[in-house]
């Protein structure tokens, strides 16, 4: 993963956190599930280190269990209100391929796509800086 070196990272109970040289805002996903509460907690910490701006994030994906429907939709509507776009990286194209017929059925509230490696989704990142 690309980033500065020795960034200073945030931790979370669903990832691990650091801004790159250009302002991006890398994670690493836990297997943590994904629940009100820690969700809360988590745009919570985002907010504040991003301090008051809304970073473009890439995420690297990892398996967790599926959150229920209350989180989701908490999801949805605080992405707009925590992040300008967001690049999804996974090495499982099964997990790429689920993105992306969820994406067909709901829509994302902002501009999201999944890639296989860090280098594609940093290009596509750029555009939204």
């Amino acid at each position: 993963m690309a980033s500065t070196e020795n960034p200073k990272t945030f931790e979370s109970d669903i990832g691990t956190y650091w801004f790159d040289e250009h302002g991006i805002l890398i994670s690493k996903s836990k297997k943590t599930k994904r629940n009100l509460q820690n969700i809360k907690q988590n745009i919570a910490l985002i907010k504040q280190i991003a301090a008051g701006k809304l970073p473009c994030l890439i995420v690297h994906l990892c398996y967790s269990p599926k959150p229920d429907k209350e989180t989701l939709d908490y999801v949805a509507k605080e992405l707009p209100n925590v992040y300008t776009a967001m690049a999804m990286v996974s090495k499982s194209g099964v997990a790429k391929l689920i993105m992306s017929i969820l994406f067909k059925f709901k829509p994302p509230s902002i501009p999201m796509k999944v890639f296989r490696n860090e280098e594609d989704a940093r290009k596509w990142i750029r555009q939204y800086l």
